[in-house]
């Protein structure tokens, strides 16, 4: 299978491009390089005869036609996309332009390809979100396919755009569309302005380790290599126009998280005197800052036989070891713009 993966050089795409090489299939990696790409996610893979690079814009039409005639792709796996939440407040437009429009101009140049192709039947488009589509829930209850959108940031506002777009492209114009919404990713590659890179990278530098508002809002935390398996497996099996929610089943507070990450730095990586949990510094919440996020996998279980392999404190301890054998790759990432910043405070 040739598969186009937009957004290939990033967290989550990187790691759907090495397993899918890993897998045999042929992969193009359309990448723009913003600011939390990284070539270097794929260097295990570069030099392999089924990899390709096209350095594009998903916004760039004339781009996309090239690339769709040139390399004609057997599925889309659509990762490309603004995706931090705190610079989505800061910078809105960026996250309409990119998540939205970017997204409308990959759906029309697929719908075109695959019309000229004569609508081969096992064509696929598969567009990857968010559980924060959904909004925010209280103690109790879990997202399923069927919950009602209610975004509450930019980021999550301009994510289910692009899922509406996708859904009415199918809908209108037949184009065969899975798609998929999973919950906060973790792992090696991580860029590091998302809450694990930053707890580890500060503390093995000793400065304050930031938790938003009492630390009590509640994610469900899906290790990185489990969600791409996943992805790979809803790209070839999943039933086109349906929607499949992928969790890690790992429900976690944000201050619990952040202890057990302190307790394995303390095992890995003590400090002179004191644990890493010394260095816990609670700030201003986020405006706007979802309570819940949880995730209930099981139509992907049912249908697809999809389940997580890693529980988060055996992700945790991959994760943590990771950093602390990739210190280059972190070191070069810390330099770029807005990292390490305390971004989206708002007005």
């Amino acid at each position: 299978m040739k598969l186009l993966v937009t957004g290939g050089a990033g967290f989550i795409g990187s790691a759907v491009v090495r397993q899918a090489i890993a897998a045999g299939h042929e992969v193009v990696n359309l990448d723009a390089l913003t600011y939390a790409a990284c070539l270097d996610n794929l260097a295990s893979v570069a030099d392999d005869p089924g990899y390709a690079f096209e350095h594009a814009d998903i916004r760039d039409r004339a781009a996309l036609d090239r690339i769709f005639a040139q390399h004609r792709p057997d599925a889309v796996m659509h990762l490309a996309a603004e995706s931090h939440v705190d610079r989505s407040i800061d910078g809105p437009g960026t996250f309409i332009d990119t998540n939205v429009m970017g997204t409308f101009h990959l759906l029309e140049a697929a719908r075109t390809y695959w019309t000229r192709e004569g609508r081969p039947e096992g064509f696929r488009f598969h567009h990857i979100s968010t559980d924060e589509v959904f909004g925010s829930l209280g103690a109790e209850g879990q997202f399923t396919e069927e919950t009602p959108y209610d975004p509450r940031s930019p980021y999550s506002a301009s994510k289910a755009g692009s899922d509406h777009l996708v859904r009415a492209w199918h809908e209108t114009y037949g184009l065969p569309v899975v798609l998929t919404n999973c919950s906060n990713n973790y792992g090696p590659f991580h860029f590091p302005e998302k809450l694990i890179p930053v707890v580890i990278l500060n503390a093995l530098a000793g400065k304050p380790l930031p938790i938003y508002g009492d630390g009590s809002n509640v994610r469900d935390w899906l290790y990185v290599e489990d969600h791409a398996e996943a992805l790979l497996l809803v790209v070839q099996r999943g039933a086109v126009g349906r929607s499949y929610n992928i969790g890690g089943e790992n429900e976690r507070a944000n201050l619990d998280l952040v202890r057990t990450l302190c307790a394995i730095l303390d095992r890995k990586r003590p400090r002179d005197s004191g644990s890493h949990a010394d260095l816990i510094t609670f700030v201003t919440d986020r405006p706007g800052h979802d309570a819940r996020y949880a995730i209930d996998p099981a139509r992907i279980r049912e249908e697809l036989g999809w389940r997580p392999s890693v529980t988060v404190e055996e992700g945790l301890e991959k994760t943590v070891d990771w950093y602390l054998a990739n210190e280059p790759w972190w070191r070069a990432l810390q330099a770029r713009q807005g990292v390490g910043e305390r971004l989206g405070v708002g007005a």
